[in-house]
């Protein structure tokens, strides 16, 4: 283990991880022209209830400006719509589209063989223990039990 400069640092060991397997998701979404930022977006829609801005920007973890932007890119391709919140019609929510909702089918198979060549580099249980962990150091880091 690499315990001077750089190479000592949570956050830049986990900024590295991030980006590299970002890479490979990137690719995965290339052919759909979907960023990884967008697919987080149309992912954190999937559960068909609509989310707030705030929700949204916490769930896809990007601040708000960007955001905006994202989902604004989004509408103008009919992926996403924006609408009156359910539980609030005061309150506008965003939506997963049915053309999001075929995306998101369209591109499961490429994101699974991303997966798949996660596992095959780093194997399968290492990367199911590696991901319990790191949800463990966040609701840590986060305060929650």
């Amino acid at each position: 283990m690499v315990t001077t400069g750089l190479g000592s640092s949570l956050a830049y060991l986990l900024t590295r991880a991030e980006r590299s397997v970002n890479r490979g998701l990137s690719a995965a979404l290339a052919a759909e022209d979907v960023n990884v930022d967008q697919w987080r977006i149309l992912q954190a829609l999937a559960d068909g209830r609509g989310h707030s801005m705030g929700d949204l920007a916490e769930a896809a973890l990007m601040p708000h400006p960007t955001l905006t932007k994202a989902v604004d890119r989004l509408v103008d391709r009919a992926l996403v719509y924006r609408g009156h919140d359910p539980a609030d019609r005061r309150k506008v929510a965003v939506f997963l589209a049915t053309r999001g909702s075929d995306l998101l089918g369209r591109l499961e198979a490429g994101i699974a063989e991303h997966h798949r060549a996660i596992h095959a580099t780093f194997g399968a249980d290492r990367t199911e223990q590696l991901m319990r962990e790191l949800e463990t150091l966040v609701r840590s880091l986060d305060g929650q039990p």
